[in-house]
């Protein structure tokens, strides 16, 4: 399996898609992608059961140190996912991908360039990027 970079798939999205396609039929295509995504951890969840969620305060005080703060933080989660959710999780990801290249073809933006620039503030902020 080749690796694809975020600007062919980009570039093959744009050849899927019909010539003129609608900025707001993909922009609501791609908040329908997202909610599959949340949809499809939620059945892992409820009806899979292969996670757990036992989601709580976590605490976090004022005064506390970055490094305590960051050792205490937890993910609420237990387990792991199944093959069956994993596929699941994988294909809406994918779907939900496909229309954010979608969009951002239509607004000429590089999908290549939001990661780097994303990655870049990630490493300037550390942990103060709040995202």
């Amino acid at each position: 399996m080749s690796a694809t970079s975020l600007q062919e798939f980009q570039r093959q999205v744009s050849e899927l898609l019909l010539r003129h396609r609608s900025l707001l039929d993909v922009v609501t295509k791609f908040a329908q992608s997202n909610a599959s995504v949340n949809r499809s951890v939620a059945k892992a969840i409820t009806e899979c059961g292969c996670i757990e969620l036992n989601a709580r305060h976590q605490g976090f005080t004022a005064d506390m140190e970055l490094d305590q703060a960051k050792r205490q933080s937890k993910s609420h989660m237990a387990g792991e996912l199944c093959e069956h959710c994993r596929e699941a999780v994988q294909a809406e990801l994918g779907k939900n991908l496909f229309y954010m290249s979608a969009l951002c073809n239509l607004l000429d933006v590089n999908l290549d360039e939001v990661v780097a620039k994303e990655a870049d503030k990630c490493s300037t902020l550390g942990l103060f990027n709040l995202t």
